[in-house]
């Protein structure tokens, strides 16, 4: 199996135009439960090409950017070299390199199934202030949002090289109450994108899992996903929905 820190290396351009972006209305409910301060200090762990650390950029928040992967760490430092306030960091969830008790609010957005729990509990643990939080980020697609999306399930099933064993389902309750052995409170916000045939192509080609040019599955595919969209499109669009899920607990015990 591709490892971890290197398979988003080929899908860097697709996953930056195609990938949503997160509700801003998860900065307003940390902001409420006092989760979340103007002051805050963020680590953004797994912080790919950046979309989710923007979100707390524009609110003036200082983040660390932890991303193992040059190329998506890179796009990061491109989109947001305008903020003064966000810092690129070349290292792994499992060894940050961030100081000790130097963070308020540590966030995972699609990012945590990638890691190795054990080690990473031991890692947020030493980087936690004592009142730290630990903030999981996921867009999970509406399987049966609409009959687009069930036949893109499908798609998926049928051509995914390791789909099966990297979908976000896989974090079940069982594993996040592992993880977060103080409890955690689970949050839901709607979400959704829009796309033409060009912007679906994108985003189906922005997933890890899916092969590429060079498999003789990928041609295939992209004729199947034409179809689909051909069948279900309304004036040339088509809609992905999204639950934004976030769990939010205190630090986690090692």
């Amino acid at each position: 199996m591709t490892s971890s820190t290197t398979r988003f290396t080929d899908r860097v351009e697709n996953y930056i135009k195609y990938r949503p972006s997160y509700p801003a209305d998860i900065i307003e409910y940390l902001k409420s439960e006092g989760i979340l301060k103007s002051d805050s200090v963020i680590a953004d762990i797994g912080s790919g090409t950046g979309i989710s650390a923007e979100l707390f950029l524009k609110k003036g928040n200082t983040i660390y950017g932890v991303e193992p992967n040059d190329a998506m760490r890179e796009a990061a430092e491109k989109l947001l070299s305008a903020y003064s306030n966000f810092r690129s960091i070349n290292a792994t969830a499992e060894d940050t390199t961030l100081p000790d008790n130097s963070i308020d609010l540590i966030i995972c957005a699609q990012a945590f199934h990638w890691f190795d729990i054990p080690k990473v509990k031991i890692e947020f643990n030493r980087i936690l202030k004592p009142s730290g939080r630990v903030c999981l980020i996921w867009n999970e697609r509406i399987l049966d949002g609409n009959p687009f999306l069930v036949e893109y399930e499908k798609l998926l099933l049928k051509y995914g090289t390791d789909y099966k064993n990297v979908r976000h389902e896989n974090i079940d309750e069982k594993k996040l109450n592992e993880f977060f052995e103080s409890g955690f409170i689970k949050k839901t916000f709607p979400n959704k994108q829009v796309f033409d045939l060009a912007g679906v192509t994108g985003r189906l080609l922005s997933s890890s899992y899916t092969p590429q040019y060079n498999s003789p599955l990928y041609e295939p595919m992209l004729a199947e996903l034409n179809e689909i969209f051909e069948k279900n499109q309304m004036n040339g669009r088509i809609e992905f929905l999204y639950d934004t899920n976030i769990y939010v607990s205190l630090l986690v015990p090692a």
